[in-house]
């Protein structure tokens, strides 16, 4: 069920984002049609990397963090590490940066362009655990067909 929702967002995206060559234009449409589709979620956005650091960028949610250090935090690891974080309690993981205390879980996918990190997509939930395996492999195609349709 999980797959086939995420297969009717990955046409969404391809519909909501081809053609469209503004970045930011195209994070803030991403952004507000994941948080009007996904449930549980309290944040979804995006931070930009801009001089060796992550700037916040278009989002939909309570006000963020404006900056977070490369390698700090789940988004500044995610950055750093190029790797997908997936955290069933952000309580839990070491060096979490508390930017809405109501958030208890959290994913972060790196956006990429040419083979380089150039974001990460940040996603919030005030449930515990909230995103699995199928979650995250979905939320992953998500941010394929956002860099396909903006990078080719």
């Amino acid at each position: 069920m999980k797959t086939e929702f995420y297969q009717t967002l990955v046409r969404q995206v391809e519909a909501l984002i081809s053609g469209e060559d503004d970045l930011i234009a195209a994070m803030a449409n991403f952004s507000a049609l994941i948080n009007d589709n996904l449930d549980d979620l309290n944040w979804a956005g995006f931070y930009i990397v801009k001089n060796d650091q992550l700037v916040l960028g278009p989002f939909q949610g309570k006000v963020a963090c404006t900056r977070i250090a490369m390698g700090k935090g789940v988004c500044g690891t995610a950055a750093a590490t190029n790797t997908t974080q997936r955290v069933a309690d952000v309580h839990q993981f070491e060096g979490h940066i508390a930017c809405d205390s109501a958030s208890n879980s959290e994913i972060v996918v790196p956006v990429h362009q040419n083979g380089k990190v150039i974001a990460v997509l940040d996603i919030d939930s005030p449930l515990l655990d909230r995103f699995d395996e199928q979650d995250q492999l979905g939320i992953e195609l998500l941010v394929k067909q956002f860099e396909t349709c903006l990078f080719g």
